[in-house]
């Protein structure tokens, strides 16, 4: 049965610890940690974990950096990579998100300049997290990324070639899609499911699904319902982390919209099993 989670991070209006307390009450069974802004000690790591386990939370995936870059900061991102693997590892977490966010560059010769030093990084990353026992994924996300529609990502997936370097799927974040930037605006163009969705989510261990309009009950901008679908269609049996961008087009307060999601979640998810 697939499993629902939800993210928890370090944010003027939510610390981890409210998020692990709040995923409990809703009776979730994962919390997904992001690790920029979060403290790296390791009694700070510990308590977390031990907070989860008295919680019954697993940790979903642990959330780190980007892979694309300048050449003279290349041992900057690797060092951090090679932090946020340590850090995944201690925590247990099921695996370590990583992005390839960049600003797509205008030419032929800048992307590919930047696209092979990224493989490597990741390859690299990889070899480092396979010793240590932890999966890494990339993350899709929209026009500021190297990875922002399915043929950029199932490339990068086919050159990084890694046994343990799999995909964190973003319900919204693809290219031209109602989540991207500007958020709430499409590219008419841009079939979500056809063109996104259905082409990488035989590659997915793990989902975020957005959350952007709910006061209904059900969410207006994605449909859940078709989504889980497909990963029912590709025998996806991992775990959804709701990642809720709220904002101020919900008349409900933020506590109201996370409960509201949780329940259209499990609706759709038993809807799903249930045919």
């Amino acid at each position: 049965m697939i499993r629902l989670g939800m993210m928890a991070r370090e944010t003027p209006t939510m610390t981890i610890a409210a998020a692990i307390a709040e995923a409990k009450a809703l009776q979730l069974d994962a919390v997904d940690l992001h690790l920029s802004g979060m403290k790296r000690d390791l009694d700070y790591l510990r308590h977390v974990r031990n907070e989860c386990l008295r919680s019954g939370l697993m940790i979903g995936y642990a959330g780190g950096g980007t892979f694309v870059g300048l050449p003279e900061d290349r041992e900057e991102r690797q060092a951090q990579g090679r932090a946020d693997v340590d850090a995944t590892a201690f925590l247990g977490a099921q695996v370590l998100r990583l992005f390839a966010r960049h600003k797509w560059p205008e030419t032929l010769d800048e992307q590919e300049a930047l696209w092979g030093p990224m493989i490597e990084g990741f390859q690299e990353v990889a070899d480092y997290a396979a010793a240590r026992g932890v999966q890494v994924a990339l993350q899709n996300h929209d026009n500021g990324s190297f990875a922002m529609n399915s043929v950029q990502v199932l490339r990068i997936l086919r050159e990084v070639d890694r046994k343990n370097f799999t995909f964190v799927l973003d319900t919204g974040q693809w290219q031209g899609a109602i989540g991207s930037d500007p958020r709430g605006e499409w590219d008419p163009a841009v079939d979500l499911y056809d063109d996104y969705i259905k082409p990488t989510a035989p590659y997915a261990t793990y989902v975020r699904a957005k959350i952007y309009k709910i006061d209904s009950g059900r969410e207006e901008w994605v449909d859940y319902g078709r989504i889980v679908q497909i990963l029912r269609a590709v025998d996806f049996n991992g775990t959804i982390g709701l990642v809720f961008e709220l904002g101020d087009r919900n008349p409900c307060d933020d506590v109201e919209c996370r409960r509201l999601a949780v329940r259209h979640l499990r609706e759709v998810i038993a809807a799903a099993y249930a045919e």
